[in-house]
């Protein structure tokens, strides 16, 4: 059995890395199934803490043509199937006060996402859980002001959060990663996260949907973790290409191996 005090230890800790992988959206049961036993083969081998991600409805899309995924219902099924069959806790989004009773009863991590970063009832809600929380930076703040947004947090009785770098607005269709928002973060006094493929997202770059450029999010990984980040976020993909969300900027899941690889020397190093 999943322990929610365990799962918090082993995120808090200055002596493990650990990652948040998986498919932007659910496609499919299948496709889960397929990136959460690879993701979890390769974090056993060197020793790194994983997290299954992934999204039951994407609610920030560019078109609102694209996909959006299964919905609450059916993709909490998959993501209770998931932890069931490999035994992972698991992160997904939350949107809206009314979808996060449902989301705890089956996740272990809610993640605020980084545009509702300063929604206060969405963030009271989740924290009142009890469950572990992620609160990703907005692209519109500075790392200095994700602190009055921890402090919201605390306030409403929240212990267990988790602060998220992914990026911030860099003129149009583009995003910077400043390596210094992870110090910044981290003197708030709570592990910092550092979102490697939406920190290379190019958003609504390419008209009806966003660019992204791939190629760069193990560089930035590499100096977040150097930075002193506690943990990444990288979504994978077995075909990123073909993906329903995001795929410019998802990692091959054959690459996975070696990018983690990197990861984890560059973490023992530092530490």
């Amino acid at each position: 059995m999943l322990n929610d005090a365990a799962i918090w230890k082993s995120l808090n800790s200055p002596q493990r890395l650990f990652l948040f992988a998986g498919p932007c959206v659910i496609e499919s049961e299948k496709l889960c199934f397929q990136i959460a036993a690879a993701m979890q083969k390769t974090c056993q081998k060197l020793g790194v803490t994983y997290v299954f991600k992934a999204s039951y409805d994407k609610a920030n899309r560019s078109s609102g043509k694209s996909f959006r995924g299964p919905g609450i219902n059916a993709g909490l099924a998959v993501l209770a199937k998931v932890r069931q069959e490999f035994g992972l806790p698991i992160v997904t989004d939350v949107h809206s006060e009314d979808q996060i009773r449902q989301a705890a009863e089956v996740v272990d991590v809610l993640q605020i996402p980084a545009f509702l970063c300063r929604q206060t009832d969405l963030i009271n809600a989740a924290v009142q859980t009890g469950k572990i929380v992620n609160i990703k930076k907005g692209q519109f703040l500075s790392p200095q002001e994700m602190g009055q947004v921890a402090k919201k947090a605390l306030a409403a009785g929240g212990q267990k959060l988790l602060l998220t770098e992914r990026g911030t607005t860099f003129g149009y269709n583009n995003l910077v990663a400043d390596m210094r928002s992870i110090p910044i973060m981290r003197s708030f006094g709570f592990p910092v996260v550092f979102d490697a493929t939406h920190s290379v997202q190019l958003p609504g770059g390419a008209g009806d949907r966003s660019g992204g450029q791939r190629e760069f999010a193990p560089v930035l990984a590499r100096s977040a973790i150097a930075a002193g980040a506690n943990g990444i976020f990288m979504e994978t993909h077995p075909d990123p290409d073909r993906g329903l969300s995001d795929g410019p900027n998802m990692i091959p899941l054959s690459e996975m191996p070696g990018v983690l690889a990197g990861l984890r020397r560059v973490f023992k190093a530092v530490r």
